[in-house]
């Protein structure tokens, strides 16, 4: 078999030929599908009258990942150069979407060693998507992104920790304020952390509120610290953002050769 072409049909995606683009979307296709099997094999009037049908369903579904699975290992010199082929399927097989590749076939082969329901695991098919949609073709808004969160990383680390003080401080003060009136609401400082982070995300927890006076006021007070401290990594990241793109243009916007602007080398 041609590793070429088999690394051409299963790794090129909808950028190279017709035959891709086939492989591509039936790979979606099966992917959709696969996920509506778990759905209806939950419902126990479908999966009675139709467990039979879905369960060969799984089947080919299975042998069709796996060959796929295969295959990938088989290119995998060409997608994880190494010094040997080994080498190269481990790096593979290790890698993020390797080991999801994995995890999508595991469910239906470890049953047949093992007694244990993996079925959940299937969920993990729809992470395939990040292979068969190729966001390799978004890399540029992706990469944009990532140096972003990279430049202001120290200011995104400072604002988690001063959430996650605010937390447990908010957290210690609803223990004492409201766990004696109300000891099945606030019975310790988990159940008391959870109610501030329900909280402080502005999310609510409605069956568990403050009764007393003070609690109440911290908890208002609580709430309003928390829509500024939510959207202050928001800004953060969308000021980084529009910096980076204001750059961006303005590096696009000057000559190659002289390193000045468009704009003054047309005027002159």
């Amino acid at each position: 078999m041609d590793r070429q072409k088999v690394y051409r049909l299963v790794e090129k995606g909808s950028h190279g030929s017709k035959i891709n683009l086939i492989f591509d979307y039936a790979i979606m296709a099966l992917i959709l599908l696969n996920v509506i099997a778990l759905i209806l094999e939950t419902l126990p009037g479908i999966n009675r009258q139709f467990g039979y049908v879905l369960g060969l369903f799984e089947f080919f579904s299975v042998i069709i990942f796996s060959i796929e699975y295969v295959l990938r290992i088989y290119v995998s010199s060409l997608t994880y150069p190494a010094s040997n082929n080994f080498k190269s399927a481990l790096k593979f097989i290790f890698s993020p979407l390797g080991l999801i590749d994995l995890l999508a076939i595991l469910p239906f082969y470890l049953p047949l060693l093992i007694k244990i329901d993996l079925r959940f695991l299937r969920i993990l098919r729809l992470f395939r998507f990040l292979r068969v949609l190729k966001i390799n073709r978004y890399n540029n808004s992706l990469n944009l992104i990532i140096s972003v969160i990279k430049e202001k990383k120290s200011d995104l680390i400072l604002t988690g920790f001063v959430a996650f003080l605010i937390l447990f401080v908010a957290s210690f003060l609803m223990y004492y304020v409201e766990g004696d009136v109300q000891p099945d609401k606030f019975p310790n400082l988990l159940s008391c952390l959870w109610w501030a982070i329900a909280t402080l995300t502005t999310v609510g927890y409605g069956d568990v509120y403050p009764v007393t006076g003070l609690g109440k006021f911290l908890s208002g007070l609580i709430a309003i610290i928390g829509i500024g401290l939510v959207a202050l990594p928001t800004g953060l990241v969308s000021a980084g953002f529009i910096e980076k793109i204001g750059r961006k243009d303005k590096q696009s916007k000057k000559c190659p050769h002289c390193g000045k602007e468009i704009d003054d080398v047309n005027a002159k």
